[in-house]
C-alpha cells in the first residue's frame, strides 16, 4: 500500500440511473494523510457503498496498489441518488488517479462504467444504453464492458470502447495498450420487423372473419382494443400477431424503445416492436412505473407496442384506473415528495376477458353464473375506462370443422395494407388513435347522412363526447383502409358496430 503524506486529487465521469435518465456523475476522489479510512458520500445506495470493499479486492488482485490514508469520495451532485454497481470502475480509476499510479489528464471526455469483480472483471450494469446517448449528447466517449458493447453501438454517434478487465482500461489510459474505439450505428431500418423476425403468424387463425378484420383496423390506426370471448375462442391467439401488422421502428422510435428496455434492465431487441403481456395479479406500480427509485412500468415498456391485458375482468379495479390517464396522454407522470418523473407510453392497449365468471354466457346449459354475478362481474370495467377502448367485439367460438377450413390472408399481407393506410395518416401528421379532437372534424368530415346516424346512435346509446370521438376516428380509419377522403355512411356504421358491447356492461 502506498503512504499518503499529501492531498491529491482525481475526478472520473460516468452516470447515474434515474427513471428513463442518465444525469452526469463526477466520482470525486481525495486522498490525505491520516488514519486509514475509507468515506463514501454523494447519496449512495447500500449496493453503491459495498463497492468500497470490491474495489479494494479487485485493485490487490489486479496487481495495483490500494492507497493507506484517508479517502474521501463523493458522488457529485449529491442530491441524485445512486445506485447499483456501475461506480465500481469509475471508483477504481479515480483511487489509481489521485494515487498517481495513472495520469489524470487521461481520464477527461471519457465516461466510465462497470461493477467489478473481486478479480477486476467487468461486469454489466443496466441503463448503459441509456448513458450511452447522453454521453454522445455532450460529446464524451464511453468505456463499458465488452458484454454491453454491442448494446451500447445501437446509439448513433456514440463511441465506445468495450473492455473485459481493469488491467485493459488501466493499460489503455497509461498509453501501454489502447483501446479500439467504436462509432455507433443502428441497424438498418426495418430489421426489427415483427414479421421478419417470424413473430406469430395471423394466418394461423381460421375463421374468426371479424375478429381479423377488427385486428386490421387496430393496427393502421392505432386504436384500442378489447376482446370478449369464451375460454378457447382464440383472444390471445389474436392479441400475439398483433405486433406482425404493424409497420417496423423508424430509428427515432426504435431507439426510443431500447434505450427503455435498457433503462429497465430488460433485453434490447433493436428496432423489434414490444410485445407485453403481465399477468392479472400485476400491482398498479408495476403497470403504469415508480418506486423508490422511479422505473418504467409494464406501459412504459410496450412504448410503441402492444400492451396485452388477459383476462381483464380479473384486474383489480384500482389497477385497471391508473392507466386512464397514460391511455389518453400517451405517457406517465409519477409525483413523489422527493422526486417527479415522466415516462413515455404510447402504446397499443389489446384486453380480452369472458362474458361471465365461468366463461359460457349465452351457452344454454353451459353457463351456471347467476344473473347478478355476471353484472357484478361486467361492472369491474369502469365506464371511463370503457369509454378508452376504441373497439370492443365479441369472438366467437370457431366450429371444429372450421378448422381446417380456408387459410386466411398472412401477417405479410394484411400488413401491407396497414402500411399503406398509416402514409395517409402520416400525411395528416397523427395516428387516427392519437388524432387531435381539434383536426378530427376536419380530417373526418361527414356529410349529412352519417351525421345524422352518428347523432341518433349516441343518443340512443347514451354516448359520452369521448366515446363519439373515437367513433369518429375508427371511421376515419376504415377510410383510409379504403382509400377514401370522406367518410360514408357504411363506415360509421361499422363503427359503431364495433362499439355495441358498451351496452353490455354495466359501469360503475
Amino acid at each position: 500500500a502506498i503512504p499518503w503524506r499529501g492531498v491529491s486529487l482525481a475526478t472520473v465521469l460516468t452516470r447515474a440511473q434515474w427513471g428513463v435518465d442518465a444525469p452526469l456523475v463526477r466520482v470525486e476522489v481525495h486522498l490525505g494523510s491520516g488514519l486509514p479510512a475509507f468515506q463514501l458520500v454523494g447519496l449512495p445506495e447500500a449496493v453503491v457503498r459495498e463497492s468500497r470493499e470490491r474495489v479494494r479486492a479487485a485493485l490487490q488482485v489486479a496487481g495495483f496498489d490500494f492507497p493507506a490514508g484517508r479517502i474521501t469520495v463523493n458522488l457529485a451532485p449529491a442530491d441524485v441518488p445512486k445506485e447499483g454497481g456501475r461506480f465500481d470502475l469509475p471508483l477504481a480509476l479515480g483511487l489509481l488517479a489521485a494515487s498517481g499510479q495513472l495520469p489524470v489528464d487521461a481520464l477527461a471526455g471519457t465516461e466510465f462504467y462497470g461493477e467489478l469483480s473481486l478479480e477486476g472483471e467487468l461486469r454489466p450494469v443496466r441503463g448503459l444504453l441509456v448513458a450511452a446517448a447522453q454521453a454522445a449528447g455532450a460529446g464524451h466517449r464511453v468505456v463499458v464492458p465488452a458484454t454491453s458493447l454491442a448494446e451500447v453501438a445501437c446509439v448513433p454517434e456514440a463511441v465506445a470502447a468495450g473492455a473485459r478487465h481493469l488491467r485493459e482500461v488501466v493499460h489503455h489510459l497509461g498509453g501501454v495498450e489502447p483501446l479500439a474505439f467504436l462509432r455507433g450505428r443502428p441497424p438498418p431500418a426495418g430489421t426489427g420487423s415483427a414479421v421478419a423476425a417470424g413473430s406469430p403468424d395471423l394466418a394461423d387463425v381460421r375463421g374468426q372473419a371479424q375478429a381479423r378484420r377488427v385486428l386490421e383496423v387496430a393496427a393502421a390506426g392505432g386504436h384500442s382494443l378489447l376482446l370478449v370471448g369464451p375460454p378457447g375462442a382464440g383472444k390471445s391467439l389474436l392479441a400475439e400477431r398483433l405486433p406482425g401488422l404493424l409497420p417496423p421502428l423508424e430509428d427515432v422510435a426504435a431507439l426510443e424503445v431500447a434505450v427503455i428496455a435498457s433503462a429497465a434492465g430488460e433485453s434490447v431487441h433493436y428496432g423489434r416492436r414490444p410485445y407485453r403481456a403481465p399477468h392479472h395479479t400485476t400491482s398498479a406500480i408495476a403497470l403504469v412505473g415508480g418506486g423508490q427509485s422511479p422505473r418504467p412500468g409494464e406501459i412504459t415498456l410496450a412504448h410503441h407496442g402492444v400492451l396485452f391485458l388477459d383476462e381483464l375482468a380479473e384486474y383489480s379495479r384500482h389497477v385497471l384506473e391508473v392507466l386512464r390517464e397514460p391511455l389518453e396522454s400517451g405517457r406517465v407522470s409519477i409525483a413523489r415528495a422527493r422526486f417527479r418523473v415522466t415516462f413515455p407510453a404510447e402504446c397499443q392497449l389489446v384486453a380480452a376477458m369472458n362474458p361471465c365468471p365461468c366463461g359460457h354466457a349465452g351457452e344454454p346449459g353451459r353457463c351456471r353464473c347467476q344473473p347478478a354475478e355476471v353484472r357484478r362481474y361486467l361492472a369491474r370495467l369502469s365506464g371511463p375506462f370503457l369509454d378508452r377502448l376504441d373497439l370492443q367485439v365479441a369472438v366467437r367460438r370457431v366450429p371444429f370443422a372450421e378448422l381446417a377450413g380456408t387459410v386466411g390472408e398472412s401477417s405479410a399481407v394484411v400488413a401491407r395494407r396497414v402500411l399503406e393506410a398509416r402514409a395517409r395518416q402520416a400525411r395528416r401528421g397523427a395516428l387516427n388513435a392519437r388524432l387531435p379532437a381539434g383536426l378530427l372534424e376536419g380530417a373526418a368530415p361527414l356529410g349529412a347522412g352519417a351525421r345524422e346516424v352518428l347523432q341518433a346512435a349516441a343518443a340512443k346509446r347514451q354516448m359520452s363526447a369521448r366515446a363519439c370521438h373515437r367513433v369518429l376516428r375508427v371511421a376515419r380509419t376504415l377510410a383510409d383502409l379504403a382509400g377514401r377522403e370522406r367518410l360514408e355512411v357504411q363506415d360509421l356504421a361499422e363503427a359503431l358496430d364495433y362499439r355495441q358491447l358498451e351496452a353490455v356492461f354495466s359501469p360503475g
